[in-house]
């Protein structure tokens, strides 16, 4: 296991270096820079040329990558060039928020995904399966800011049950769940199709092995088929699932979080997309990308061990 951890470790090292300099670069291109968001039309030649020193933008491309990357590593994330607050207290601020609203809408997400999946899967022509399938598809083809306007429409202004922005104050829980539930709906219904869609998928595969076929001709019920069987060989997928959404607690809401007004990173990072501020851009991609990484790694992890087999 800790062999498995630590080749795993050494090979995310130079990948996450490839991907932070394609990062970098890609914002290098941009046709503006960080100091093209703060200057105004009255500043001169010469101001404008002490601001791209003091980022450090008129110094070569590669000088510009290594400095920003010692920093990264360092944990400076830099300033942001709007409001000059600090990235990393920001994201140390939101961070919280964004994982108190992903997480239980991804849990939640899991287990409606899985009961479906498994019912859908194992009578696919059924009344229930074809249910399910049609609920799916739907789901799947309707955007999330969609769901959210209708939530916001008929649950907060027309029935005016839940509080329509905002987060509350977070010295009250109940007034920050109150808040949190109509974004927290919106993510659940987001998120559960394509998981049942797999779920269901890997179900019928597991229904057409000869193994099903070899209980049934001893005698096995179908209740023991399905939670003796087929489900343990299910949920080996879906454990990898779990790993690989690691990303969606920082940046996997951000369409929700930007019609909720929720403070968290989503927000954070259309907000810098908006006015145009790099370093908050830089930063909140690389950090992405690293959880993408690490969400692999966690992913290998639970799998093997799940199935000791995979590390054999």
């Amino acid at each position: 296991m800790l062999k498995t951890i630590f080749s795993r470790l050494l090979q995310a090292i130079p990948l996450l270096i490839v991907i932070s300099f394609l990062v970098f670069g890609m914002i290098h291109l941009a046709p503006f820079d960080a100091v093209d968001a703060i200057i105004k039309p009255n500043m001169s030649p010469g101001v404008v040329h002490v601001l791209r020193e003091r980022y450090g933008l008129d110094k070569l491309f590669l000088t510009q990558y290594v400095l920003w990357l010692e920093n990264f590593v360092m944990g400076h994330f830099g300033h942001s060039i709007i409001n000059q607050q600090d990235i990393g207290q920001a994201l140390a601020e939101r961070i919280p928020n964004t994982v108190i609203l992903v997480l239980p809408a991804y849990a939640t997400s899991v287990v409606i995904a899985t009961v479906l999946g498994l019912i859908g899967g194992r009578a696919p022509q059924s009344w229930a399966g074809r249910v399910i399938d049609t609920v799916t598809a739907v789901g799947l083809a309707t955007p999330s800011f969609w769901i959210a306007l209708l939530l916001i429409y008929f649950l907060g202004y027309a029935a005016n049950l839940f509080p329509l922005f905002g987060m509350g104050s977070a010295h009250q829980p109940l007034d920050v769940v109150w808040h949190m539930v109509l974004p927290y709906i919106t993510l659940v219904v987001a998120y559960f199709p394509e998981l049942a869609r797999y779920v269901q998928s890997k179900t019928i595969g597991e229904y057409q092995q000869d193994y099903v076929m070899v209980q049934r001709a001893f005698g096995a019920t179908e209740r023991q088929i399905l939670f003796h069987h087929v489900l343990p060989n299910v949920l080996l997928p879906i454990v990898t699932q779990i790993g690989q959404s690691l990303p969606l607690l920082v940046t996997g809401a951000m369409i929700t979080e930007t019609v909720f007004s929720w403070p968290g990173v989503g927000t954070y990072m259309m907000d810098a997309s908006v006015k145009l501020d790099y370093p908050v851009i830089l930063a909140v991609m690389l950090l992405s990308a690293t959880l993408v990484v690490i969400g692999n790694l966690l992913a290998d992890v639970l799998y093997t061990m799940v199935d000791p087999r995979v590390s054999r």
